[in-house]
């Protein structure tokens, strides 16, 4: 299944990465570990935020997902089941 996971990282927590120098290092990590289909970067709402389209054979991957963003940044986690053009035709097809 495609999911959206929207990361909105906690100001103080990547403030202290960014002057560490620790958060390319991070944001490599979790991308080389969660192959997402598409990455983006960027202010939401004020905040730094990630937003990732990967994809879950099961919602048991739900927290091994979500950890280095709670451990790692203080991150307030979003994940949400999305479709593309294709899937959302093929779920269309199906309506009759």
């Amino acid at each position: 299944m495609r999911v959206m996971l929207k990361a909105t990282l906690d100001t103080e927590k990547s403030n202290e990465l960014l002057r560490s120098g620790k958060m390319p290092e991070r944001v490599k990590e979790i991308l080389d570990r969660l192959q997402p289909e598409a990455a983006y970067f960027g202010p939401l709402g004020g905040r730094r935020t990630m937003v990732l389209v990967l994809h879950m054979q099961d919602s048991s991957e739900v927290p091994p997902v979500g950890e280095p963003f709670f451990s790692q940044m203080n991150a307030e986690v979003e994940m949400t089941p999305v479709m593309n053009v294709d899937d959302l035709r093929k779920g269309l097809s199906g309506l009759g």
